[in-house]
């Protein structure tokens, strides 16, 4: 769930740009595309037959869904974004490792790869993110409707000024359920911040709702509302409206676009990625 408008927000305010002239060590987009582009032959050479597993996305919402990847595969997600935030332009190289035991336990590595804030008076800071370690239990309840349940912690890694200087644990509820030709994944999150600036809580509430529709047989798109809630600081919210199309089982792509919806708030962010299956680790 990087995709929030309101964690990039966070951490860009608890931390002090440096002055550079320079561009980052590595220019992050094309970077991407070369990985993506990897990650797509090997998906296409692994999708010989009907019979091994479909990914699972979890992006590009911030939501995610109770359901897990194919047990005993990895499963990848990357992508690029582009956030604007007042004065400051953040673009980040967002992924997941996700790694299911069971169809009902699971384990996702999270993070940024890449990380550069720029300002408008040219200060820049770049550097690699945040790492979270996220562990789910799925709780199935009939063919169309499931609850779910993740523990994570979230430590940092970043350099200063592009994450927190201390861990962050994290509890999230999950309800994802199919509404007819409609699927629904709904997010209530509680996270301990471990660094904030006085007279903030250490108390941070993320909800998001999302709902999402597949059309022309490898078509899809979602929209999504989602938010934060910490005292101390202001509530955020956005939309999100991303489309999705399924090159293979074990390939999709995705792209989009949020905007925050606080009046006189003209954050926004635009996004492009995909989800790829990986090798089998084990036969569960």
């Amino acid at each position: 769930m990087s995709l929030s408008l309101s964690a990039s927000v966070l951490a860009a305010e608890t931390g002090a740009l440096s002055r550079s002239g320079k561009p980052p060590r590595f220019a992050v987009f094309p970077r991407l595309c070369v990985a993506l582009l990897m990650l797509s032959t090997a998906a296409h050479a692994q999708d010989q037959s009907d019979e091994g597993p479909s990914v699972t996305p979890y992006r590009p919402s911030v939501s995610t869904p109770a359901a897990l990847s194919a047990p005993g595969y990895l499963e990848f997600e990357a992508g690029g974004q582009r956030e604007y935030e007042a004065n400051l332009r953040t673009d980040s190289v967002p992924y997941s490792v996700k790694l299911g035991f069971t169809p009902d336990w699971g384990v996702r590595i999270t993070g940024n790869a890449w990380l550069h804030q720029r300002d408008d008076s040219g200060q820049s800071l770049s550097g690699f993110g945040d790492t979270s370690v996220i562990f789910k239990r799925r709780f199935a309840v009939n063919d169309t409707s499931d609850f779910g349940m993740e523990a994570g912690v979230t430590f940092p890694t970043a350099r200063s000024g592009l994450g927190d200087d201390k861990a962050d644990a994290t509890l999230t509820g999950i309800y994802s359920a199919d509404i007819g030709a409609l699927h629904t994944d709904m997010n209530l999150e509680w996270t301990h911040v471990g660094a904030v600036d006085p007279g903030v809580s250490h108390s941070q509430i993320l909800w998001a709702a999302s709902l999402s529709r597949s059309f022309l047989e490898r078509w899809g798109v979602v929209g999504e509302f989602s938010g934060t809630q910490q005292h101390g600081l202001d509530n955020t919210s956005q939309f999100l409206l991303a489309a999705s199309y399924n090159v293979s089982k074990t390939l999709v792509l995705d792209a989009g676009f949020a905007h925050s919806l606080r009046h006189g708030n003209s954050d926004h962010s635009i996004f492009a990625g995909l989800t790829v299956l990986g090798p089998r680790l084990f036969t569960p």
